[in-house]
């Protein structure tokens, strides 16, 4: 039971890691990669991928249960005493015939402490006859008994049984971390459908360039520029009427508006879970395509009269999902 529990351990740590570098690695190797995470960031995923990969085929050269191991070492434990009774040491006798100067009694004093009669004398007989209760004497190899060594108060050893409850739970939080990757092998790469896009638009246009996207699309030199650019431009330009007249050609999927439809993208700046969508709007005098199309629109930037920028479409041609369906 004990080997069971130390190989899952291992699975659900090493295992499931392996398997998430090799996806990473395999996803690189065919180019989808970009489907995930952003491409300048590739390179450090495949380093940590094989970076990692290293490290689990060096586990193999560790014995099962090692991963429970302190790394540290607590003492022997304390030693149990001898049984039977201890040895003990009888009281000292003192000597009769010390000189009163040498057991520390004067002479004088001496003297007052001699009985005055034989009732006492034979009294004082009797006294010093009493049995004194013997003074307990410790071998040096026997432990002290007045104080205990506190490095040595540590609770008895006793097997350890988890919580029924916390044994169903490893046991099911494990089962899903494992079908999850292990769903990562079969599945194909796919990226993230519109419908989704469109559940994360919350309507506020995110900002994905600076003041020097502005800038630039105000010179004039907007060849380079996706969806997401143009988003951060009609939401913060005070100069609107710098870029009517414009001409565009952008790529995106279809979201349904009042007026016309907005002409979507997502936007990654790491990777697909803080994907965002960036949207410009399309004024056009046919209806609109349906939600989630793949569309090219070509048309010229006009400003209106209360300084909203959108983009009246020319040319509005339905296409397929591009290889890469992405802005970074």
């Amino acid at each position: 039971m004990r080997d069971l529990g130390a190989l899952g351990t291992r699975w659900l740590g090493v295992g499931l890691a392996a398997i998430i570098a090799v996806v990473t690695v395999s996803l690189a190797l065919t180019g989808d990669l970009d489907l995930y995470i952003n491409p300048d960031s590739s390179w450090f995923a495949v380093s940590m991928a094989v970076l990692l990969l290293a490290g689990a085929a060096a586990s193999f050269a560790l014995p099962l249960g090692a991963e429970a191991e302190h790394g540290h070492d607590h003492g022997p434990p304390p030693s149990e005493p001898a049984p039977g009774p201890r040895r003990r040491d009888p009281e000292p006798v003192p000597d009769a015939s010390a000189a009163p100067e040498a057991s520390g009694v004067s002479t004088l004093q001496e003297a007052d402490a001699r009985p005055t009669s034989r009732a006492q004398a034979r009294a004082a007989r009797e006294a010093a006859a009493i049995p004194q209760p013997p003074r307990e004497h410790v071998t040096p190899d026997e432990p002290h008994s007045s104080e205990a060594d506190p490095h040595d108060a540590r609770p008895p050893a006793h097997p350890h049984h988890a919580h029924p409850l916390a044994l169903a739970a490893s046991i099911t939080g494990g089962a899903i971390a494992s079908g999850v990757v292990l769903l990562t092998l079969v599945l194909p790469a796919t990226s993230l459908s519109a419908e989704m896009a469109l559940a994360r638009d919350v309507g506020v246009t995110p900002l994905f360039a600076g003041q020097d996207a502005v800038t630039l699309a105000a010179s004039g030199d907007t060849s380079t520029f996706g969806i997401g650019e143009w988003a951060t431009v009609f939401a913060t330009s005070t100069s609107p009427e710098t870029f009517d007249g414009q001409e565009v050609t952008l790529t995106g999927f279809v979201a349904p508006t009042d007026d016309g439809f907005g002409l979507t993208r997502l936007v990654i700046t790491h990777c697909v879970i803080d994907a965002q969508p960036a949207s410009v709007p399309i004024a056009s005098g046919q209806a609109a395509p349906e939600a989630g199309q793949w569309v090219e629109v070509s048309g010229t930037v006009r400003a209106a009269s209360d300084g909203t920028l959108t983009v009246d479409a020319a040319e509005v041609t339905a296409i397929d999902e591009p290889e890469d369906p992405y802005e970074y």
